[in-house]
């Protein structure tokens, strides 16, 4: 049975189809309680870097670069550790990557979604 992978706004109710729910941003989500996120883990280090996003500003007419800058970050030395550790979260159990971004189609969980898909699949990268 395929692993599920889905993201959505960190403001949405949690659901127990949610598995592991694990927020990707590297800032914590304004008006946001942390009691009330109901968060498996927080893995700032897997979000893009703060030039990278700022650069991005979440343009969808930047989307396409944004996903190629970060599809290239999450190669790198700083970005490692977490990008296997979140590799390893999704290859045991649902997992729902979480982003308080109001264009969830355009952020890094989108990315991130589909590069674990891609994982999982045994794409190349």
């Amino acid at each position: 049975m395929a692993t599920r992978i889905a993201y959505r706004r960190i403001y949405e109710e949690s659901s127990p189809q949610d598995g592991q729910r694990v927020l990707v941003d590297r800032i914590w989500p304004r008006g946001m309680r942390k009691e009330d996120a109901h968060l498996d883990e927080w893995l700032r280090d897997v979000a893009p870097s703060t030039e990278l996003r700022r650069w991005y500003g979440h343009e969808p007419s930047r989307y396409t670069e944004f996903r190629r800058r970060y599809l290239a970050e999450l190669g790198d030395a700083e970005h490692h550790e977490a990008a296997a550790h979140l590799r390893d979260l999704a290859a045991r159990d649902g997992i729902t990557l979480l982003t308080a971004t109001k264009d969830v189609d355009h952020s890094q969980a989108a990315v991130l979604a589909d590069w674990l898909d891609g994982k999982r699949r045994g794409a190349a990268r």
